[in-house]
């Protein structure tokens, strides 16, 4: 058995896009139009996930799936979360929150962040390796809204 992906529908795949490859910076590997199922699959990766070979997939992924016909998705939270791990987890949070993320739960143990997608999906950050040392403004932000 192998992990190949979680699916996450999106009701904005411009914003959706935006967030995931544009911010987190996950890579579009393919993208599938079904004009009779009225509906586009796009497969995103993490950078260090390795694809097996011109038009396989990579492991792990995430399918946002956009349904053409507007739906209104809520449950975000009932999902639980995408875990992801960077290599300065202070630099990504504040390039997030210079864009706009509101950063839900900093990073004030110098590990671990929570953020939301446009969709409201959580998503846990995590520092490569050992925690940094805790450090401002990090120590001293509050959780914000659900995580």
């Amino acid at each position: 058995m192998r992990y190949l992906h979680t699916m996450i529908r999106v009701a904005d795949l411009d914003a959706a896009l935006k967030f995931y490859v544009g911010l987190l910076g996950l890579r579009e590997d393919r993208r599938m139009e079904n004009e009779q199922g009225r509906f586009t699959l796009v497969f995103l990766s993490a950078p260090q996930d390795t694809l097996t070979g011109p038009g396989m997939r990579a492991s792990p992924q995430i399918e946002l799936t956009y349904n053409w016909d507007k739906e209104i998705y809520t449950g975000g939270r009932n999902f639980g979360h995408l875990a992801y791990e960077v290599d300065d987890i202070y630099a990504f949070c504040q390039r997030l929150k210079d864009n706009g993320v509101t950063i839900n739960r900093p990073p004030r143990d110098g590990n671990m962040a929570f953020v939301k997608s446009p969709d409201g999906i959580s998503i846990e950050l995590l520092q490569k390796g050992e925690p940094k040392a805790p450090a401002e403004p990090w120590v001293s932000m509050a959780n914000v809204e659900t995580w």
